[in-house]
């Protein structure tokens, strides 16, 4: 396919056992909308169900959605199952409330973007469109 016509693959994701699903359902209507094809697979993913889906449907960006003050765990273990399964490339985000305390030990494991309510959607979108561009597709 012609790089240029290419659209970015973003599978979202709701880990554990947080339920709160319309910020994650508001987020794949936002990237549809910027023109991503979004791979939804609801909520109550474990880790391994993320990753194996994320490898399964060659996708470019793992966006991770919890208000459950469980992202440390999720969105560190996430990253790291991609890279230990080759797919490092894969950028990892990251939305919710996240604790200042866990952003670094969440950006040292690898997960590039980190999104609280309120963030401006397009910011969003740059940071994942930059990311694919430079990291998966290789290009400056």
């Amino acid at each position: 396919m012609d790089k240029d016509k290419r659209k970015i693959r973003i599978l979202v994701a709701k880990p554990g056992t947080d339920s709160h699903y319309k910020g994650a359902e508001l987020l794949c209507q936002i990237l549809r909308n910027a023109g991503m094809e979004v791979i939804y697979t609801g909520r109550y993913q474990t880790s391994e169900m993320i990753v194996n889906a994320a490898i399964a449907e060659d996708v470019d960006v793992v966006a991770l959605s919890s208000l459950a003050w469980s992202q440390k765990a999720y969105y560190t273990e996430v990253a790291r199952m991609l890279k230990e399964r080759g797919a490092g490339d894969i950028c990892v985000v990251g939305g919710g409330i996240i604790a200042e305390s866990d952003k670094p030990a969440l950006l040292a494991a690898g997960v590039t973007g980190l999104y609280g309510p309120g963030t401006p959607y397009q910011e969003m979108i740059d940071h994942i469109v930059q990311r694919v561009k430079k990291d998966r597709w290789h290009e400056n």
